[in-house]
């Protein structure tokens, strides 16, 4: 049985009602339709992909980019020296402008978007970017995002929730961007299956990939289920008739009691790691006493920024023999197989 562990602050999704999250899905950019698609071959997407069979396929993903200052100097370092291979835009944030005028001007960084419907620091928050008139149920009493994902799901329709999302991605794009994928903070688009279903809707009509996991697999949906996942079936068919790749796994970077504690624990996640295409998702941010005004994860983010310019952790990933692919790769790969 696979064993992996998934980051509490980011998946640790409660509904009350009933099946909240599973992970996060996206890829490729443009405003085209998707191609249509030929049956790729191959016992997992890596493989569907082109990608060498039995490996270990990785996009290391940087997070809540634009969220502030200190996440976008993190996420731009990591970038610039090609340590990463991929970021997502908050758009409702503070610094997204900033964020997204850096990827204009980097076209060729892999950049997409982390459509965002909840705030949930105690005091840096945000609103939305579509008219709050016509959102009325994603807004708390203070007129900002609510904080929790169960808030989102007991208030915010589907509708509401499409109309957000679409204007999170126009915004981008009319600044200039073209986003290599979108996904979804704190799994809020999976709080049920008629958001999964806006989602792939979304995903497809701008030909914007979600990082969406392949849960045909039994192993890899039972995994999701056995951390705190409710994947029903409606779920799985939705994603299953989703036209644009997918990844065979997902995951985050650990939480340590320290940096050598957190290193540890990040080894032995790749260690364990299926082969096959995964996501791991991480929070960079430089260490500013801002920063720890904004969030009790700061130490935990402060790492993330440090751990993959770490020598010993670039050559652990090399003696591991890892392929590193990113979103942009992976669509022309599936767009060239899919003609």
């Amino acid at each position: 049985m696979i064993r992996i562990n998934i980051s509490k602050n980011y998946y640790k999704i409660v509904s009350t009602v009933f099946i909240v999250a599973i992970s996060y899905f996206f890829i490729s950019c443009t405003n085209v339709k998707p191609a249509k698609t030929k049956k790729l071959e191959g016992n997992n997407w890596a493989e569907k992909l082109g990608f060498p069979k039995g490996k270990k396929v990785l996009i290391l993903h940087a997070d809540d980019i634009g969220m502030c200052e200190e996440a976008n100097i993190a996420a731009k370092a990591y970038l610039e020296k090609n340590q990463i291979q991929s970021a997502a835009i908050m758009v409702p944030c503070p610094n997204s402008t900033e964020a997204i005028n850096w990827a204009v001007q980097n076209p060729g960084k892999d950049i997409g978007l982390h459509l965002t419907l909840t705030s949930e620091w105690k005091t840096y928050r945000w609103g939305p970017v579509s008219d709050p008139k016509d959102v009325p149920g994603l807004l708390d009493k203070e007129g900002k995002l609510w904080r929790s994902v169960p808030e989102v799901v007991n208030n915010a329709t589907a509708e509401e929730v499409e109309k957000e999302i679409r204007a999170q991605i126009d915004k981008a794009i009319s600044m200039g961007m073209k986003p290599s994928h979108i996904d979804t903070h704190m799994g809020t688009l999976y709080g049920t299956a008629e958001y999964v279903k806006v989602f792939m809707k979304v995903a497809e009509e701008y030909n914007i990939p979600a990082n969406a996991i392949d849960l045909s697999n039994e192993t890899v949906a039972e995994h999701f289920r056995n951390a705190g996942y409710p994947i029903n079936e409606e779920v799985i068919q939705t994603i299953s008739k989703y036209k644009l790749p997918k990844l065979d796994f997902f995951s985050s970077v650990p939480k340590g009691e320290t940096y050598k504690d957190k290193k540890e624990k990040f080894f032995d996640l790749i260690k364990e790691l299926p082969v096959g295409l995964t996501e791991i998702i991480f929070h960079p941010s430089v260490q500013t006493e801002n920063l720890k005004t904004i969030t009790n994860s700061w130490q935990q983010r402060v790492w993330e920024a440090e751990l993959f310019s770490d020598s010993t952790v670039i050559k652990f990933l090399s003696d591991e023999d890892i392929v590193f692919t990113s979103w942009t790769d992976i669509m022309k790969r599936f767009n060239s197989l899919s003609k």
